[in-house]
């Protein structure tokens, strides 16, 4: 069983996009934006190394991203498809195989000045 743990700050990017997503596309999108993301991260918890991870040692050992958009067709409903995500899992792969997401942030962002606030998460 694939092992991962979300940080608070991802928590909180989780629950901000959410609540954006509802209040400008309504709670059909919310829902389709919700399952992208839980189907994101089962994917990355089964393999974080996976074709479509990049390598982003430059935030720290073992750290990668994931964008959403590769977890597109995993997540359709018969609601549909998110069309355009626009959000990336920040994680990184601990010594006993472990997942750690630290943040999930717009692809726009430059993810250095967003690093997750936990003490220790790139140590």
């Amino acid at each position: 069983m694939a092992r991962y743990r979300v940080t608070a700050s991802a928590q909180a990017d989780i629950i901000g996009i959410l609540a954006h997503t509802e209040a400008h596309f309504g709670e059909a999108a919310r829902l389709r934006y919700e399952r992208l993301i839980a189907t994101a991260i089962r994917d990355i918890a089964g393999d974080p190394t996976r074709p479509g991870t990049l390598d982003r040692e430059e935030l720290g050992p073992n750290a990668r991203t994931w964008h959403l958009r590769a977890s597109r067709e995993r997540a359709r409903t018969e609601a549909g498809v998110v069309r355009r995500p626009r959000h990336l899992l920040l994680f990184r792969i601990e010594a006993d195989g472990l997942v750690v997401i630290g943040r999930v942030l717009h692809d726009a962002m430059e993810l250095d000045r967003h690093l997750p606030t936990e003490r220790g998460w790139l140590s």
